[in-house]
């Protein structure tokens, strides 16, 4: 196994250990409520848990992803970050759109329903992490 795949499976994995506490314990906190009303609206208690969560696991995440997994790219910082933020951004969608659909339509408890889309989530996010959010730029040689 390469280095860096371990590196980012190990990163990646207590991040996701650490993204799934905080949801848990928010969602557990929340979950008496049954609907929690925010700036006029109404959300689910799994949402807020997934919303709060997420902001926490951006952060955590890119300061590991930026300086143990991805440690060769040569983009700049301020470039990585609005990338992993497109990348993060992307994948929270899909994890709001698969977990409503998971919850609302299949039934399923949502910290399992979390867990589902985690798997999901974390795939997808390996590869646009590598080819996009931190890649190696290439450089060009003037003769």
């Amino acid at each position: 196994m390469p280095l860096q795949t371990f590196r980012y499976a190990a990163c990646g994995g207590a991040n996701m250990v650490n993204g799934f506490v905080t949801f848990t314990t928010i969602f557990h906190l929340l979950q008496p409520l049954k609907v929690v009303q925010l700036a006029g609206f109404a959300f689910e208690p799994y949402s807020i848990a997934l919303i709060i969560s997420s902001c926490w696991v951006f952060i955590v995440g890119f300061f590991l992803n930026k300086y143990i997994v991805f440690t060769s790219s040569n983009l700049a910082s301020r470039i990585q970050l609005f990338r992993y933020f497109l990348s993060f951004f992307s994948n929270l969608i899909i994890n709001y759109v698969l977990l409503k659909v998971l919850v609302t339509y299949a039934h399923i408890y949502p910290v399992l329903a979390q867990v589902i889309v985690t798997a999901i989530i974390v795939t997808i996010s390996y590869f646009t992490q590598q080819y996009f959010t931190f890649k190696v730029k290439e450089e060009v040689i003037k003769n």
